[in-house]
């Protein structure tokens, strides 16, 4: 196990480590810019320019804050860590660029708000709840929505479940028609909103006990997994290195897991792929229009920051076989460096066959087995769970599939629920919602001189050169500009992008690339006039193609709590600069539409989605040929 962090001798892209965290806090102090009332939602690694780290040069070590004072003011900073000073601070318009992300402690402080209400007292009464002790309550983001009273002001908003006791799940008894508005800074309730006392469902949720799950079934033989000598890999620092594989592992407290620098060793020579790729951004939408649930719209990275609620992950549990482990820092609300044990998870597995052939003509038979390289991590974001797994294949795939599981919102299924939600247990509704991600992927394919072509199957139509309608070809184009690279996934084309070098060929003289292939699920489905719409306008499109710029990081943009919206990629393509044969980053959406099972009841199994980058013509020939078939132990 090892700690991620800037070590003795940091590469540029190195995350923040508790001492260079402990020293940004004694820079902010001394500046004037911390202070006792001051806290801090955010603070990692500037990273710098991606030309200053590709020319092998030494680029200072920046960390940019966002802070937020006591009585409501937010500035963002950028600190020297090479020099020791603050180098810039912007003060940040509440109004025109919306809200630093949410604090850690401002969940309780929503509890203490609350409990402490008599209006809230009161519509608990109505309800039958005499005790507010025993009603759990989430600070949830509030969107965006031109209130005049909240114009200015750090918002949350507050739904409610019952929780029998300290350790029953409330998702099972959700207390529906009842949302308060609560100011963060003021501490105090803006608004309660009551449609009317609904019925609380009472059956329990309580899936950990044995009244609800069952005895345990005893028919599951173990399976072990182990590798006597070792996994293949090695770790230096954060520089990782698998099979003919290279990368540098990253983490950040909003994105998460970071790869940064994927290449791949073919003949003696690094080939770079990839130069930093990571999930950007994730909204989770609902479809539920009530005055109660009409604000539901979830940015889990920009405005929670996964990063920050990543778990534990436990040997035998989340990750099985020969495993290496990361324990990552990022930093709490004071300022001080928070270690997150056992964050990353390394290992390598086998998948299956790679390649096979029996031949008639002269008997032969050979086949060789496929592995991949497995980097994951998993957090919890309120009632859902997400794991990101990233893969490196043999043959030169990368894949990244994302894991959601956990407990479904709920609310109570009655006439007015029954459009937007199922019910997944009697009198229980999950409203209908989406889970869509935005993957950030930095290009460089054997360089960074890349373009994108948009490739798909092209049916023939029956004619004199197609008598018998059996012709099919493919139709490939180039998207040249910023606005003409915001495209849709066909799959009954299978639709796919290829990102290609313009200088290089392969030895059949084609350029080299790498194609990224969508799964092609729906994208946001709210509609054109919406919020959320406006907010989210990453999630309209299943691809954006943005020239390189290094302040361009986020697809919803930098703030995006309580943002009246429009920021992040309408922004960065309203220029509609170039993008052939030049520097670029894709950025790719793709999610799931949960419409609720009672299978999905009272926890849902793993659903996933994700998508593949794949070699074509980036390599001469398959690059598995000297793969070595299995030792005769494993093959009886």
């Amino acid at each position: 196990m090892a700690t991620l962090g800037a070590g003795a001798r940091p590469h540029p892209l190195d995350p923040l480590d508790a001492a260079e965290i402990d020293r940004v806090r004694e820079i902010l102090a001394a500046a004037g810019v911390l202070t006792e009332s001051t806290r801090v939602a955010y603070l990692g690694l500037l990273e710098p320019p991606k030309d200053e780290v590709l020319t092998g040069g030494a680029p200072g070590r920046r960390a940019r804050a966002l802070l937020l004072d006591r009585r409501g003011d937010a500035e963002d900073v950028v600190v020297s860590l090479t020099s020791g000073e603050v180098e810039s601070i912007t003060v940040v318009d509440p109004v025109s660029s919306g809200q630093v992300p949410l604090l850690d402690e401002e969940h309780a402080a929503v509890r203490e708000v609350l409990k402490n209400d008599p209006g809230w007292s009161e519509a608990l009464l109505r309800r039958g709840i005499t005790d507010p002790g025993t009603v759990y309550t989430a600070a949830l983001t509030a969107g965006h929505f031109d209130l005049p009273a909240e114009k200015g002001r750090r918002v949350a908003r507050v739904l409610a479940h019952l929780q029998p006791t300290p350790e029953s799940l409330p998702w099972a008894h959700p207390i529906d028609g009842l949302v308060a508005y609560v100011d963060l800074v003021d501490r105090a309730v803006l608004e309660i909103v009551d449609t009317g006392a609904q019925p609380i469902p009472e059956e329990s949720g309580d899936y950990h006990r044995p009244e609800v799950s069952g005895p345990h079934r005893t028919s599951q033989r173990p399976i072990e997994i182990t590798q006597p000598e070792g996994p293949s890999f090695t770790v230096d620092g954060t520089l990782v290195r698998w099979e003919n594989w290279s990368l540098r592992l990253g983490y950040d407290m909003r994105e998460g897991l970071v790869l940064h620098q994927i290449g791949f060793d073919d003949a003696g020579r690094t080939r770079p792929i990839v130069y930093r790729a990571s999930v950007a951004e994730m909204v989770v939408p609902y479809g539920d229009p009530s005055p109660v649930r009409f604000w539901q719209s979830y940015f889990d990275t920009g405005e929670y920051q996964l990063g920050k609620l990543a778990n534990a992950l436990e040997l035998g549990c989340d990750c099985l076989g020969e495993i290496t482990y990361f324990d990552v820092t990022v930093t709490g609300d004071d300022g001080r460096p928070r270690v997150l044990p056992n964050t990353i998870c390394m290992h390598e597995e086998d998948y299956g066959v790679l390649w096979k052939h029996t031949d008639p003509a002269n008997g032969s038979k050979e086949v060789r087995r496929q592995r991949r390289l497995v980097i994951s991590f998993f957090v919890t974001v309120g009632n859902y769970d997400y794991g990101f797994y990233w893969y490196l294949y043999l043959d030169g795939t990368i894949e990244l599939e994302v894991k959601a599981t956990g407990i479904v919102f709920t609310g109570v299924y009655d006439e007015r629920a029954r459009p937007y939600a199922s019910e997944v247990a009697p009198g229980l509704a999950a409203p209908y919602h989406q889970h869509l991600f935005s993957a950030r992927l930095d290009m460089a394919v054997d360089g960074t001189r890349n373009a994108v072509d948009e490739v798909e199957a092209a049916p023939l139509p029956m004619d004199r050169d197609n008598p018998y309608g059996n012709a099919f070809g493919r139709a490939s184009r180039r998207l040249r500009t910023e606005t003409e690279a915001c495209r849709d996934a066909d799959p009954s084309r299978g639709r796919a992008w290829h990102v290609v070098n313009t200088e290089t060929t392969n030895r059949l003289g084609r350029p080299v690339g790498y194609a990224l292939t969508p799964e092609g699920l729906p994208t946001l489905l709210a509609a054109a006039g919406s919020s959320i719409h406006g907010r989210a306008a990453f999630a309209t499109r299943h691809l954006w193609v943005t020239r390189y710029h290094p302040d361009e990081r986020y697809p919803a943009g930098d703030l995006v709590n309580q943002h009246p919206g429009g920021a992040g990629l309408p922004a960065y393509t309203r220029a509609d600069r170039d993008i052939d044969g030049q520097d670029i980053v894709l950025w790719h959406t793709f999610g799931l539409t949960h419409h609720p099972r009672p299978e999905d009841w009272p926890v849902m199994p793993v659903d996933t989605c994700g998508f593949t980058l794949k070699p074509v013509g980036f390599f001469d020939r398959n690059p598995t040929l000297d793969v070595p078939p299995s030792t005769a132990r494993h093959c009886h």
